[in-house]
């Protein structure tokens, strides 16, 4: 597809530099003229989306469709931010002392650097970049090496905002170390495993600089007997296998309830078998992982779940049906793996891939608790229509987000994060501007009263004797 060089030391020096620079320029705009600038690189987007689009398929392998509504959706995004950057920049305080004029100012962090990874370089890179510059940051956007060249087309649209406000790094771990260690970048906002999540998280707080990592997650999705089944089975293969698996917040715990098990897990195998995989550009579903070591290590996970004990009943490998394409390709079958229990691997670690494993439960109480179970708390979903499960499920899961009869929906306007292993900070709706602003807090008196009831010298009337 092409040769990308890394940036020299010197290099990410520079850009360090004409990012601030910039960043202060850009703070200097009224709310309105930065909403504009925005706007506008959000319309120039539009105009590329199709090219942006193929060029996400072939590097990464993602069906064209899902490439398509990826930029849809940091289009969204971009519009989003921009607006909601002009609503406010602080709050106004009742006060604690007569004739004064206490408020909060928000101000920009000063330069944010955006640490991205494979699976959604596009959309995630607006997630945080969006809320950064309408809160008045410059960023510096660091992509996968596996994602580069759709950054980098993607980054263009911002050619309309000033100079060195939005610049793209390329390079490896090296190149994202230097950027979290920068004396002079001031946020770091960080997806990928939790491995490296974890260093990230040190490296920030040893600096005392702000930083929200998004790592793992392991979701699961509860099915009960009220649910509509063909419904819930239809939901579960999407939130399984789109994007091949690997999404953060793919379902990987499919948790049915025993009443319902062997019906549901007919229809839920029919749609999956039914799946088209291929090339991305063809008419397909689900395509290849994004390269080759990710497929060797989702076999590794598939074997490993078979050594302990569960039950590969679908899929299981690399497909066999001697197309060249498929064989020669970084494609792996969606698979089913069934008679899991916690004790495996598979139920503590995070499969990101084609690969779901289920779980058969007796009673509600079973389900919450194998959701639960996971170091995870990432997304989860329920298939229910019972209010009262729905109830608990909403406040019992411990999970950022739980979607009810909806599995996957994103909202713009809602917080998107996780607890546990996946991560601290929140990414979009206020929440999400809020992570880039700082928040500095003044009391205003404009007559400079005195302040004699707490002032030196104290009264003698006040003293103990």
């Amino acid at each position: 597809l092409g040769e990308i060089s890394d940036l020299t030391e010197a290099q990410v020096d520079r850009v360090v530099a004409d990012a601030n620079s910039a960043q202060k320029k850009w703070n200097a705009l009224s709310a309105l003229e930065r909403a504009e600038h925005i706007h506008e690189a959000a319309r120039k987007v539009r105009e590329n989306q199709r090219v942006v689009a193929e060029i996400l398929s072939t590097e990464t392998g993602k069906p064209f469709k899902e490439s398509f509504d990826e930029v849809s959706w940091a289009i969204t995004a971009m519009d989003y931010y921009a607006e909601i950057g002009r609503h406010s920049i602080g709050t106004v305080h009742g006060t604690a002392t007569a004739g004064q004029f206490h408020y909060t100012l928000k101000e920009p962090m000063g330069t944010a650097v955006i640490i991205l990874p494979a699976n959604y370089p596009v959309v995630l890179a607006m997630w945080t970049g969006a809320a950064a510059l309408a809160a008045g940051n410059a960023i510096i956007i660091k992509p996968s090496e596996w994602a580069t060249l759709t950054t980098l087309a993607f980054a263009e649209a911002f050619d309309v905002l000033p100079a060195g406000l939005v610049q793209v790094v390329p390079g490896t771990a090296p190149t994202s170390v230097q950027l979290v260690n920068h004396k002079d970048t001031h946020q770091i906002s960080f997806t990928g495993s939790v491995p490296t999540g974890k260093i990230v998280a040190k490296s920030c707080g040893e600096q005392f600089k702000p930083c929200i990592i998004e790592a793992s997650g392991s979701d699961p999705f509860i099915v009960m007997p009220s649910a509509k089944l063909d419904v819930a089975a239809r939901g579960a293969a999407f939130a399984a296998f789109i994007n091949c698996g690997q999404v953060c917040t793919s379902t990987e715990k499919l948790i049915v309830h025993n009443d319902i098990y062997d019906e549901f897990m007919r229809l839920f195998t029919g749609h999956v078998a039914a799946l088209r995989q291929g090339h991305p550009l063809e008419k397909v579903d689900v395509g290849p992982m994004e390269n080759g070591r990710e497929l060797t290590r989702m076999e590794g996970v598939i074997a490993r779940a078979v050594e302990q004990g569960a039950t590969v009943t679908l899929g299981g490998g690399r497909p066999t049906l001697g197309d060249s394409e498929l064989a020669n390709g970084f494609f792996h079958e969606p698979t089913v793996v069934e008679n899991v229990t916690r004790d495996m691997d598979i139920y503590q670690q995070e499969i990101f891939g084609p690969a779901v494993a289920v779980y058969r439960v007796s009673s509600f109480d079973e389900a919450l608790d194998l959701a639960n179970g996971s170091p995870f708390g990432l997304g989860s979903n329920l298939y229910s229509t019972d209010v009262v499960e729905i109830d608990r499920a909403v406040n019992e899961i411990v999970a950022g987000m739980v979607w009810v009869n909806a599995p996957l929906l994103d909202n713009d306007a809602g917080p998107f994060g996780g607890r546990k292993m996946s991560g601290i900070g929140r990414q979009l709706g206020a929440e999400g501007l809020d992570t880039f602003r700082h928040t500095k807090f003044m009391m205003v008196d404009a007559h400079s009263s005195e302040q004699n009831f707490w002032w030196f010298p104290y009264s003698d009337d006040e003293a103990f004797k």
